[in-house]
C-alpha cells in the first residue's frame, strides 16, 4: 500500500518560484477536513483546467471563533490523513507567509509565484458573506473566482451583493476551462453534484460522541 506521504505532494516552498501552473486555492478552516472538501478539489481539477489545488488551512479565520477550533497542527494532519490525491496539496502557507486576510494572502503568492495563474474556489455560502471579508472587492480584482453550488445557499448569494457587484465579469458555467485564461475580475458559478459532509455536524457528532 502507498503511504500518504507519496500520494500527497509536499507544501509549496513559501519562497516561491517561476514554474507555469494553472493553481487552485481552496482556503479555509478544515475543521475538520471532510469528503466535501475533496469532493469540491476534484471537481475544480476537472471543470477548471488545474494543475493542482493547493488547500491553505488558516492558523485562524478572523471570522470564525477561536474557541472550538482544533491546531493547526491537527487540522493540517487530518487534512494529509483524507486528500491522498497526487495533485491537491495540504499547505499553511498563510501562516508560513504571515498573512491573515485572503487579499494579503493572493498578494502575497501572486508576487512570490510569478509565472502562476490562481483560482480562488469557494462554495455559495462564502459568496453569500464574501462582503464581511477584508477588503473583498481586491479578491476579485486580484485573481479568477469559481463558485461551487451548495444548497441552500446558491440562491441568495447569486442574488447578493457581490454577485450583483461584479455581474458583469461572471462567465458561463460551460467556459469554465478557460477561467484561469482571463484577466480579473472573472469568475464563474459550477453546478456540481452536491455533497452532504459538514464541519459543524462532524465536530457536533464527534461532541455528542457519535
Amino acid at each position: 500500500m502507498l503511504s500518504v506521504r507519496r500520494l500527497v505532494p509536499r507544501s509549496p516552498n513559501p519562497w516561491g518560484n517561476r514554474l507555469r501552473r494553472t493553481i487552485g486555492l481552496l482556503g479555509g478552516s478544515f475543521n475538520p477536513a471532510h469528503q466535501g472538501h475533496r469532493h469540491i478539489s476534484l471537481q475544480a481539477l476537472r471543470s477548471l483546467g488545474l494543475d493542482e489545488v493547493w488547500w491553505l488551512v488558516a492558523p485562524q479565520n478572523p471570522l470564525k471563533p477561536v474557541d472550538g477550533m482544533a491546531p493547526l497542527a491537527e487540522r493540517l494532519e487530518g487534512a494529509t490523513r483524507l486528500v491522498r490525491h497526487p495533485r491537491i496539496r495540504i499547505t499553511a502557507l498563510e501562516a508560513e507567509l504571515g498573512t491573515r486576510y485572503t487579499a494579503d494572502t493572493l498578494a502575497e503568492l501572486r508576487r512570490r509565484f510569478p509565472a502562476c495563474r490562481f483560482v480562488w474556489l469557494m462554495g455559495a455560502d462564502n459568496l453569500a458573506q464574501i462582503v464581511r471579508w477584508g477588503r473583498w472587492t481586491t479578491i476579485f480584482q486580484s485573481v479568477a473566482v469559481a463558485v461551487f453550488d451548495r444548497s441552500p445557499y446558491s440562491y441568495p448569494s447569486l442574488a447578493g451583493k457581490a454577485a450583483k457587484r461584479f455581474a458583469f465579469s461572471r462567465l458561463p458555467a460551460h467556459r469554465g476551462a478557460r477561467l484561469a485564461d482571463r484577466d480579473p475580475p472573472a469568475w464563474v458559478f459550477l453546478h456540481l453534484r452536491r455533497h452532504p459532509a459538514s464541519a459543524t455536524a462532524i465536530r457536533r457528532d464527534r461532541t455528542a460522541g457519535l
